[in-house]
């Protein structure tokens, strides 16, 4: 009998929200972030340590700047690494973070904020009532595929949602990421898209200013806080506008180092 090989995680793993980013216990929590690492296309191994470590900068600098609105935010750790085909198994363990922290926190608001792999699983996972908004960073999506469904864009109606891609991202191509952004647009207005001219993948390069957006961007869906010009421009942008908006040096008073 031929040997099959797993792809998908054992069943004896479960998916984990992780130690909080936030230090503000549960009852002070006026809204919640899940970030969402970047992931690999199959793999049952588990999650990189790497990958998680790199989503703690924004979120603690996220915490800070939601201090006074009790902001809370966890970097979950998936069952395994993979993507897995049709399993999807990220999104799985990203719908799970979000029943979670409602389980936590109660009625707040959550954005999905994920990376990469990690950000197609968060605008799948959109659909939840208590997602209020999606935050994209180089999502990987699939190549246009006349044979395959077209990745979905209903579940993101009703949420604000950006995504942002540097344009010399050699691993996940920015322009699937332009489409994907044209057909949430027109289903649902409150769609925007910024461009990180000669930025890779990891978004290093200008880190500062892709912290400072997020800011901007999570504070203002969560809790009403008002927003930059650039993002509300964006946002009341038509197509291609809004949805190839350049993130600037020194955004929001960021400063490269």
């Amino acid at each position: 009998m031929a040997h099959i090989a797993l792809v998908g995680p054992p069943e004896s793993r479960r998916p984990r929200l992780g130690r909080p980013v936030s230090s503000r216990s549960a009852e002070a929590a006026g809204g919640v972030v899940l970030l969402l690492p970047d992931g690999e296309p199959v793999s049952a191994r588990r999650p990189s340590a790497r990958t998680h470590a790199a989503m703690l900068p924004l979120g603690r600098a996220l915490v800070r700047a939601g201090r006074s609105e009790g902001l809370a935010a966890h970097v979950v750790r998936y069952r395994a690494r993979g993507w897995n085909g049709t399993d999807a198994d990220l999104v799985t363990d990203a719908s799970w973070a979000v029943e979670e922290a409602v389980r936590r926190y109660g009625d707040v608001p959550v954005c999905l904020l994920g990376h990469g792999m990690g950000a197609r699983a968060a605008l799948r996972a959109a659909g939840h009532p208590a997602v209020a908004a999606v935050l994209a960073l180089a999502p990987w999506l699939p190549e246009d595929d006349v044979a395959a469904e077209p990745e979905p864009v209903r579940q993101l109606v009703g949420r604000r949602v950006l995504l942002v891609h540097g344009t010399n991202d050699a691993r996940t191509d920015p322009e699937l990421s332009f489409r994907f952004a044209e057909r949430a647009k027109k289903a649902n207005r409150e769609t925007c898209r910024f461009e990180v001219h000669s930025d890779g993948h990891a978004l290093r390069q200008y880190a500062a200013e892709v912290r400072a957006l997020a800011g901007d961007f999570v504070l203002g869906a969560l809790f009403s806080r008002p927003v930059t010009r650039p993002l509300t421009d964006a946002m009341a942008a038509p197509p291609p506008l809004g949805l190839r908006m350049p993130l600037a040096a020194g955004f929001g008073g960021s400063r490269r180092r």
